[in-house]
C-alpha cells in the first residue's frame, strides 16, 4: 500500500491562515448580535492564540543563547580562524548587513503595512534613540539583567563573546561548550514541538484579526510578497552581481548559469542545507571552485548566512510596525539591522527558523508579536525567494574566496 503524504508544517500553517481567514470573515459581523460568539468563540480564539505567542517567547532567549554559543564556538576556533575563515564570514555578514539594509528601504519605500490600521498593540515602539545611543547598547553592563529582561541585542553580543572565548582556552572550556551543545540540541527539539502548535496558533490569531478587521486583511499581503521578491532580486543582480564582476572578474550570467540548479533546488525544496551537496556539485565543476574553499565556504554559509531571510526579516518588521500605526525611529531600524544580522549567525539551522527570528526582531524592535501571525500564512511563498537567495549568497561568496585565493576559475 502506499503510504499517505503528510502535510508539510508550512503547509499545514498555510491550511491553518486560510481555514483561519474564512472563520472570522463569517464570525466577524455575527459578532455584534451573537452573545455566544462576541463572549465565547472569540475569546477562546485569543486564548490559544495568546498561549501560541508565549510559547514563542519562552524560546527565544535559551535558544538564541545556547546556539550562537556553538556558532561562534566553530568560528572560533583558532585552527578554523585562518585567512579563509575571516574573509568568508566577513564577506557572510557584510552581504547580510547589505540584505537587511534593502529590506528596510523597501519596507519605508512600499509601506506594505499601511492602510491596515490594525488597533491595540499589546507593545509600544521603543523611543526614538541616537545612534551612538544604539551602539552602546548593544553591550550588556549587565548580562544577566539581558537574559532575564530578553535584551535580544545584548543576549547575542554575551553569547558570542562566550563562544569565542571558550574555545580560545581549548579543554578548559570543552565541558561549558558540550553543555551548550546539548543545551542547543533541547532547545531545537522544544522548538520542534512547539512549531508544531503554529498551525493552531496562527489560524486562532488570524481569525480574531479577520473577525475584527474583515476583508481589509488582505490587500496588503501582495505587496509583502511582491517588496521580499523585489529584495530578493536586487539582492542578486546588485550585490552578488557586483562581488562577481568586482572581484572575481567574471560575468553574473556565467555564475548564474553555473548555479542555475542549486538555485532552482532551494527554490523548490526550500531547504538550504538540503540542496548543499548540489551547491557543492555547482560551483566546483561549474564555477571551478576548489573542494579545500567549497567544502569549509558553503557549509558554513549555510549555518551564518541568510541574505533572503534578513530581507525578509527587515520588510516584515516595517510591515508589522505599519499594520499597527507604530513609527520606527532611524534607530529602532538600526537595531532590527543589527539585531538580525547577529542573529545569522546562530539560527539557520532551527527548524521554523523565519517565524522565530522574526519574533525574536519583533520583541527586540518593541514591536507587538502578534503581528507575526499576519505573514506566516504567506511564509511559504516567501520562503521559496528567500532560501533561494541564501543559497545563491553562499554559492557567490564561496565563488569569490577562491578568487582571493588564487584560483582560476
Amino acid at each position: 500500500m502506499q503510504e499517505k503524504k503528510k502535510l508539510s508544517l508550512i503547509a499545514k500553517i498555510g491550511v491553518g491562515f486560510i481555514i483561519g481567514l474564512i472563520l472570522g470573515f463569517i464570525i466577524g459581523p455575527m459578532a455584534p448580535n451573537s452573545p455566544f460568539i462576541a463572549d465565547i468563540v472569540i475569546p477562546l480564539l485569543q486564548l490559544v492564540g495568546n498561549i501560541f505567542l508565549a510559547l514563542l517567547k519562552m524560546l527565544i532567549v535559551p535558544l538564541v543563547f545556547s546556539s550562537l554559543i556553538m556558532g561562534a564556538s566553530s568560528i572560533g576556533d583558532p585552527k578554523v580562524l585562518g585567512r579563509i575563515g575571516v574573509k568568508t564570514v566577513a564577506f557572510y555578514l557584510g552581504t547580510t548587513v547589505v540584505a537587511i539594509a534593502i529590506g528596510l528601504v523597501l519596507g519605508n519605500i512600499i509601506q506594505p503595512g499601511v492602510g491596515m490600521a490594525i488597533e491595540g498593540a499589546k507593545a509600544a515602539a521603543k523611543e526614538p534613540e541616537t545612534v551612538f545611543n544604539v551602539i552602546l547598547n548593544i553591550f550588556p553592563a549587565n548580562p544577566l539583567k539581558a537574559l532575564v529582561d530578553g535584551v535580544m541585542l545584548q543576549v547575542i553580543v554575551f553569547a558570542l563573546f562566550l563562544g569565542v572565548a571558550a574555545t580560545l582556552i581549548g579543554e578548559k572550556g570543552r565541558a561549558f561548550l558540550e553543555f551548550n551543545s546539548s543545551l542547543a540540541e533541547v532547545m531545537f527539539k522544544v522548538t520542534a514541538i512547539v512549531m508544531k502548535t503554529a498551525p493552531y496558533g496562527i489560524f486562532a490569531l488570524i481569525a480574531v484579526t479577520a473577525a475584527k478587521y474583515g476583508p481589509a486583511v488582505l490587500a496588503p499581503f501582495a505587496k509583502v510578497i511582491f517588496a521580499v521578491y523585489l529584495g530578493c532580486f536586487l539582492q542578486v543582480v546588485i550585490v552578488y552581481s557586483g562581488l562577481i564582476t568586482g572581484i572575481v572578474h567574471k560575468s553574473p550570467l556565467w555564475f548564474l548559469r553555473g548555479v542555475r540548479e542549486a538555485m532552482l533546488a532551494a527554490f523548490v525544496t526550500r531547504t538550504s542545507a538540503g540542496v548543499l551537496p548540489i551547491s557543492m556539485n555547482n560551483v566546483q565543476n561549474n564555477l571551478g571552485v576548489s573542494e579545500d574553499v567549497s567544502a569549509f565556504v558553503l557549509p558554513l554559509g549555510a549555518t551564518i548566512n541568510m541574505d533572503g531571510t534578513a530581507i525578509y526579516e527587515g520588510i516584515c518588521a516595517l510591515f508589522v510596525a505599519q499594520a499597527f500605526g507604530i513609527d520606527l525611529s532611524f534607530g529602532a531600524q538600526l537595531g532590527i539591522l543589527m539585531t538580525a544580522t547577529l542573529a545569522s549567525i546562530g539560527t539557520a539551522g532551527v527548524p521554523g527558523a523565519g517565524l522565530i527570528m522574526l519574533s525574536m526582531v519583533l520583541v527586540s524592535a518593541g514591536l507587538p508579536i502578534e503581528g507575526m501571525a499576519l505573514v506566516a500564512g504567506i511564509d511559504a511563498v516567501l520562503d521559496m525567494a528567500r532560501t533561494c537567495v541564501n543559497v545563491t549568497g553562499d554559492m557567490c561568496v564561496s565563488t569569490v574566496i577562491a578568487k582571493t585565493e588564487g584560483e582560476k576559475l
